[in-house]
C-alpha cells in the first residue's frame, strides 16, 4: 500500500523500470496504478538492480525507477540518481529491508531518491504486525501524502485530494514501538547468528553465504545462501526438500523471479524477456531460519542437515 500511494501521488502515466528478482508485491503496486512494469536484471554480486542494464531499458515512456535495497543491501544508489537525473526520471525504492541500514558511507537508505518506503510486516525487522512508511526529504510530497492516506482530508471539514484509509492502526504502532525499543537486541541476535550460520557452512560444500559490508550498518536480518548444484552435487530444491522433512522452513526467494509469475508470464510484453542473473539466482538462493527465537545449537544442527542432504541426494538409488 505504501508504494501503490506513493507512485499515486506522483500521477504517473508509462513504464516503470523494476527487478524482477523481489517480491511480487513490488511489482503489482506498479501494475495497480495503472503503470506498466519493465523488468529488468540484477547484479549478481548485489542483487540489486544493474545500472547499466537500467539504461538500456530507458525509452520516451519511461516514467519512474523503482529499486529494492535486497537484504537491506544498498542499491547502486549514486548511479541511479545519475541516470534518473540524466534521463528526467522519478527514483523511488523499495527498502522494505532495510530499515537501520546504511551505504558503505554511512548515508542510511531511506535518504535517496524521491521517497522510499519500508515494511513493518511480522516478518521484518520491525515488526507492526502489519504495515510500513514512507520515507521522504520532498515536504510537499510527504505533506500530500498524509492527506492521500487518510481519505484526502485536508482539515476537520475540507478534502483536497482523493484519499484512502491507510492509516496504521494504534494497535500496530504500539507493537511497532516495542520493536523499535528493542532493535540492539534484534541486530545483535541476528549478527550473532549470522556469524554462527557463517561458520557451520564453511564446510559445507557448495554453499556461499552473502556477506554483510562491514563499512556500512545492516540489521542482519536475513541469511542468505547460495547453493552451487555443481559443486553441492545437489540442487537448492532437494536440500530444501530435506530441511522440510525435519520441520525445518527454509525458503526459496524470489522463486521464480516476477516475470515467470502471473499475470506477468502470460503477458505478450514478457513472453521474451531474458534476466539470466535472475533466473540462475532464483534457483540457487535458499534462505535459512534466524532470529531471536533460534539458537546455536540450532544453527548447527541446520548445517549439519544440509550436509547429509548432499550426501542422502548423492548417493545413487537402488535398482
Amino acid at each position: 500500500m505504501a508504494l501503490q500511494l506513493l507512485l499515486h501521488s506522483l500521477d504517473l502515466k508509462g513504464e516503470v523500470i523494476v527487478p524482477s528478482f523481489t517480491f511480487v508485491a513490488t511489482v503489482n503496486a506498479i501494475s495497480w496504478e495503472g503503470l506498466t512494469p519493465v523488468f529488468c536484471d540484477i547484479d549478481p554480486r548485489t542483487h540489486c538492480l544493474d545500472p547499466g542494464q537500467v539504461v538500456e531499458l530507458i525509452t520516451p515512456d519511461t516514467v519512474a525507477i523503482l529499486g529494492v535495497h535486497l537484504w537491506g543491501q544498498p542499491c547502486y544508489v549514486e548511479e541511479l540518481q545519475s541516470i534518473a537525473s540524466e534521463h528526467g526520471l522519478h527514483l523511488i525504492y523499495d527498502a522494505a529491508h532495510a530499515f537501520l541500514c546504511s551505504t558503505a558511507k554511512g548515508e542510511f537508505l531511506g535518504n535517496f531518491g524521491l521517497a522510499e518506503i519500508l515494511s513493518f510486516h511480522a516478518t521484518k525487522f520491525i515488526n507492526t504486525f502489519e504495515g510500513g512508511a514512507i520515507v521522504t526529504n520532498n515536504d510537499p510530497l510527504a505533506s500530500k501524502l498524509r492527506s492521500i492516506r487518510n481519505f484526502g482530508f485536508a482539515g476537520l471539514d475540507a478534502t483536497d485530494c482523493l484519499g484512502i484509509n491507510a492509516k496504521m492502526s494504534e494497535v500496530s504502532a504500539a507493537m511497532g514501538i516495542t520493536s523499535i525499543e528493542s532493535r540492539s537486541d534484534f541486530v545483535d541476535a541476528n549478527k550473532r547468528n549470522h556469524q554462527a550460520y557463517k561458520l557451520g557452512l564453511c564446510e559445507v560444500a557448495g554453499t556461499r553465504l552473502l556477506g554483510y559490508d562491514a563499512q556500512g550498518s545492516n540489521n542482519y536480518q536475513y541469511i542468505v545462501v547460495e547453493i552451487d548444484s555443481g559443486i553441492a552435487g545437489v540442487t537448492r530444491d532437494q536440500i530444501v526438500e530435506v530441511l522440510y522433512w525435519e520441520n525445518i522452513f527454509a525458503r526459496r526467494y524470489f522463486y521464480p523471479g516476477c516475470h515467470r509469475l502471473e499475470p506477468y508470464k502470460s503477458n505478450s510484453l514478457y513472453r521474451d524477456i531474458k534476466l539470466p542473473c535472475t533466473d540462475a539466482l532464483g534457483d540457487s538462493i535458499l534462505l535459512l531460519p534466524t532470529g531471536t527465537s533460534i539458537a546455536e545449537a540450532d544453527i548447527l544442527c541446520i548445517c549439519n542437515l544440509m550436509r547429509l542432504a548432499m550426501d542422502y541426494f548423492s548417493v545413487e538409488a537402488p535398482e
